[in-house]
């Protein structure tokens, strides 16, 4: 059987999940080949299309990873509402999510800073848990394994979702210090913070 082949080798993220949400919403009626040249863009695509409801085979080539994706027998196709948070399934709970730009709380002293944010995190924790934190810029330096918060962090990981943004990782060359959530793409990020609940920016 010949495959619908994407070539997202290149793109920036979160081109090859757009790319791959196009292609889903336009109807896979055979299987489907995606190229991607990183190993953050394989995990989004694959976290992507395993919400969707498709199976994903990852195959490694010449330095590129090639996913082979398939709906399931019998699967009708997503329409675009039902993508747009990355799944086919029912709408997402109700809950409040943290949108977190900086590892300090406030203006002023960065010590205070500091001591203010895990004030913060150790108050989450022992509370109802958010739907979701969304860690860019500066904010995913609350997931390094050397975060004054990470013991609270991995705790409340427990009930909530911790995106921590994979552009921002790479450009403070990071990523392999991350000890806590999944690294996410700017598409999925916005996908909870347009969704139901209330948003509160941090940062």
């Amino acid at each position: 059987m010949s495959k619908n082949v994407i070539d997202c080798r290149g793109m920036a993220c979160p081109g090859p999940v757009l790319e791959t949400k196009k292609a889903l919403e336009e109807g896979l009626q055979q299987e489907m080949l995606i190229i991607v040249d990183n190993a953050a863009a394989r995990e989004n695509v694959s976290r992507f299309v395993k919400n969707a409801e498709c199976s994903v085979e990852v195959e490694e080539k010449e330095g590129c990873y090639h996913l082979s994706i398939a709906r399931a027998a019998g699967e009708t196709r997503p329409t675009a509402a039902e993508t747009a948070n990355g799944s086919c399934d029912c709408e997402a709970p109700d809950g409040i999510v943290y949108f977190i730009t900086t590892n300090t709380l406030g203006q002023g002293s960065p010590d205070l800073g500091e001591v203010l944010m895990k004030s913060l995190m150790v108050t989450l924790a022992e509370q109802k848990p958010p739907r979701a934190l969304c860690l860019l810029n500066t904010g995913v330096f609350l997931a390094l394994e050397d975060s004054p918060v990470i013991g609270q962090l991995k705790k409340l990981s427990a009930g909530t979702e911790i995106l921590v943004c994979g552009t921002c990782l790479d450009y403070y060359k990071v990523k392999e210090k991350v000890a806590v959530g999944v690294v996410s793409n700017m598409y999925e990020i916005n996908s909870r913070l347009t969704g139901p609940g209330k948003v509160i920016t941090v940062g």
